[in-house]
């Protein structure tokens, strides 16, 4: 499409020639004379005027760009509504593969797609337009709304429910056991039955090799929005708010509530019952042992303030030689005090 017709569809507005042919999307780097790429941040503006893109989204026209701007109010949000325009994933045939096993009693809705290997249990109840590709396991009594997906190896445990429009990747595991443990008096561990179940609300995607557990009573509840990135681990009886995002490696430890539009950076630990409050963010390996305030920004291990731990960081190269002063004054000190001693000599200046 041209450069015109793209930008009516993202609703921005061109500067420069409106009528460049846009074939697709591409890094800023990498993208050549029929795509479009994207500036977030102004202070890469050179990045830009070295590109051989067609045409870039930005929120202010760049001076001396060689290329049309697409002048946008938030250019990475529409380059990836731009992406959408141009790649659609393949979306399998409605129907039941012949190698996929589906029990009697599922209900299925209309216009699913059950790929081979798949197993549907008993009694599951699944919506409209849902895709469950290779080797995707229902287990029985499953409740699943509609525009479902479910990647290559992801399961479902039993009685879980998951709402409309989720999106589980690869490998994921929803309401596996919860991580309990009982001490005998021998001090060998007995193994505490997780009763309760998961609840994934609307519109949440869960990426590659995640795990959302099973309460040990009750429910684990992954709230409606949230996105929750690879390997990630949701505790037992945890509660994640609407809107939330899990980057990588985070984990969360029974029983942890996180309220709404919490973000949480890669290899955040969470020790669990405790409660991290509207808005807050939590700055990549951090650890979390207690309440967070809404809205604080927090850092480092146990996290405080940010602000001072960033102070903190810079600091601690400048230690060794922090000591050395230290060190040199207690020593300077130490004879100046010998120096007043009766009939000791103090030393020149």
């Amino acid at each position: 499409m041209n450069l015109n017709d793209l930008a009516s569809a993202l609703g921005c507005r061109v500067i420069g020639d409106a009528d460049v042919e846009i074939t697709g999307v591409a890094a800023i780097e990498q993208a050549g004379p029929a795509e479009l790429t994207f500036l977030a941040n102004p202070k890469y503006a050179m990045r830009a005027r070295r590109s051989r893109a067609g045409a870039i989204l930005v929120a202010e026209p760049i001076a001396d760009a060689p290329m049309p701007s697409v002048v946008s109010t938030n250019p990475y949000l529409d380059f990836a509504r731009a992406l959408a325009l141009f790649y659609t994933a393949p979306v399998p045939e409605p129907g039941v593969h012949p190698l996929a096993c589906v029990h009697d009693t599922a209900v299925i809705g209309d216009h699913a797609s059950i790929g081979p290997f798949a197993v549907v249990g008993r009694h599951v109840r699944l919506g409209r337009n849902a895709v469950l590709h290779p080797h995707v396991v229902l287990y029985d009594g499953v409740e699943i709304g509609d525009d479902f997906v479910a990647h290559a190896h992801a399961s479902v445990r039993e009685h879980c429910r998951i709402g409309h429009r989720v999106i589980l990747q690869n490998g994921v595991v929803i309401g596996g056991d919860g991580f309990g443990f009982a001490k005998r008096a021998d001090r060998s561990h007995e193994k505490i039955v997780q009763s309760g179940i998961a609840v994934i609300e609307d519109d949440v995607e869960v990426q590659s090799l995640s795990a959302v557990d099973r309460a040990t009573v009750g429910e684990t509840r992954v709230k409606r929005g949230t996105k929750i990135d690879n390997l990630v681990q949701v505790g037992h009886g945890s509660v994640v708010g609407e809107h939330n995002i899990l980057c990588a490696q985070t984990g969360l430890a029974g029983s942890s509530v996180l309220e709404r539009h919490v973000l949480l950076a890669g290899q955040v630990g969470v020790s669990g019952h405790l409660t991290i409050h509207d808005d807050a963010v939590v700055y990549a390996q951090s650890g979390v042992g207690g309440d967070v305030p809404a809205g604080a920004v927090i850092s480092g291990s146990p996290a405080y303030d940010a602000r001072r731990w960033r102070r903190t960081v810079a600091m601690l190269p400048k230690l060794p030689d922090l000591l050395q002063t230290v060190r040199r004054l207690e020593a300077r000190i130490a004879t100046l005090e010998r120096g007043a001693e009766p009939g000791a000599t103090r030393p020149p200046d």
